[in-house]
This record gives C-alpha cells, sequence and structure tokens, in this order.
C-alpha cells in the first residue's frame, strides 16, 4: 500500500529532513508516524502524497512511485489517498456541505449526485445536523470532521493526517481519534504524525513508527518480529 525504500530528501536551505528512511503501511493497517517537530514527519506525508519527490530513494503508492509517475498524473494518486491537515484547510465562505461538495465538483460528477455524496459523507463523520453552517460556526473538532469527510470523497484507499488533533481540546481528540479509527476499521490505511507520545499509548494496536532528525529510530513491527530498523 505505502512502501518507502532507502528515501532521502534534502532542501537547498534546510538541508537533510530525510535520511535512508525505508518502512512497508500494509492495506487497512493504522499507523503513528511519531517524532519531535523538524524530525521529518510532515516531509514523509508530503513524499507519500507526491507534493515532493525524495531526492533519492523510491516512493510507492498503491501502485504509483514517485521515480515513476509524471506531475500531471499526480491527481490519479490522490483519488486514491486522502489527507487532512492539522489546520483544515477549509473554505470559510462555504457551508460544511459546500466545502465537502467542493472537493467533489472536479470529478465532474452531477449536481444531485454531488449534494447527496456530501451529505452522506457528512452523516458519515457525525456532522449531518451542521452540513448548512458557515465554517466560523463550527467548532475546531467539527472542522476536522468536515476536512475529513472532504478527504473522504473519493473513497481512498490511504488516509494521511498530519498532526490533526493538534489544535483540538480533550474532548474533540477523543472524538477524532474515534471516527479514524472508524474509518481504519472499514479497511482503510491510515497513517497519523503526531508528537502527542500520551495520545499513541492509548491505541497499543496501532502501529508505531518513529522518526529522529530524518531516520527511521523504531518501526513496532518490525520489534515485534525481532528485526532491526
Amino acid at each position: 500500500m505505502i512502501k518507502l525504500i532507502d528515501v532521502s530528501k534534502e532542501y537547498p536551505r534546510r538541508g537533510l529532513a530525510l535520511d535512508g528512511v525505508s518502512f512497508h503501511v500494509r492495506k487497512g493497517e493504522f499507523a503513528f508516524l511519531t517524532g519531535h517537530s523538524g524530525s521529518g514527519k510532515s516531509t514523509t506525508l508530503r513524499l507519500i502524497h507526491m507534493a515532493d519527490r525524495p531526492t533519492s530513494g523510491e516512493v510507492r503508492v498503491s501502485g504509483f512511485s514517485s521515480s515513476r509517475t509524471s506531475p500531471r498524473d499526480v491527481w490519479k494518486l490522490r483519488r486514491r489517498v486522502g489527507f487532512c491537515f492539522q489546520d483544515f484547510r477549509l473554505l470559510p465562505n462555504r457551508t460544511a456541505l459546500e466545502n465537502v461538495a467542493f472537493a467533489l465538483e472536479v470529478t465532474g460528477a452531477g449536481r444531485k449526485a454531488i449534494h447527496t455524496r456530501a451529505q452522506r459523507l457528512l452523516s458519515q463523520v457525525g456532522l449531518a445536523p451542521k452540513a448548512g453552517a458557515m465554517v466560523h460556526e463550527l467548532s475546531g473538532g467539527e472542522q476536522q470532521r468536515v476536512a475529513i469527510a472532504r478527504a473522504l470523497v473519493n473513497d481512498p484507499l490511504v488516509l494521511l493526517a498530519d498532526e490533526p488533533t493538534g489544535n483540538l481540546d480533550e474532548r474533540a481528540t477523543r472524538g477524532i481519534m474515534e471516527l479514524f479509527w472508524e474509518i481504519n476499521q472499514l479497511g482503510m490505511a491510515v497513517l497519523m504524525a503526531t508528537h502527542d507520545l500520551e495520545l499513541v499509548r492509548r491505541y497499543p494496536n496501532a502501529r508505531l513508527l518513529e522518526l529522529d532528525q530524518g531516520r527511521l529510530v523504531y518501526d513496532s513491527a518490525a520489534a515485534e518480529a525481532g528485526e532491526a530498523v
């Protein structure tokens, strides 16, 4: 599903962000990507989403390869990979329903089909009663639920989340994590970047990948198998 093979990423001003990282997230797996700020978590997600390309090594995602996928074909990958951000990135002058529907408009579906699917997705994330609310009328947790619904518009095989609970209070965090877990139980792979180790401890059955200064220093799956990272 997701495979990084000896991946390194160097930026002209920031230097080496990732250094020889290799791991494989399987279909239907839930994995946390942890590490301190600057450890390479966001860079890893950007490479998987192909917003960036590795300096060396290869990223493979659901049949797509960073070394073979052209920039004009990246949209095909992104129909299989959903992405949730810490800052939600919703359109402020639109309703919850319109934010989800907007992500569907680029698919060329008819207006009625878009409206029906957007409503269903908001129901899936528990936000159907707020479909007509403007973004500023929603709490942080509700805005993140809209963002998750938007990420699910194409029925992706993989859901990436970059610190999705970083701006939320404890109650909203619990609700969002329950939602991610439910999504995963439906068969979708989830890779979530977080620096909140207390949050990670609440889900001992999830895979744990830890980065430190751009290197993979721990993989719970490898540790259980008695393998070195």
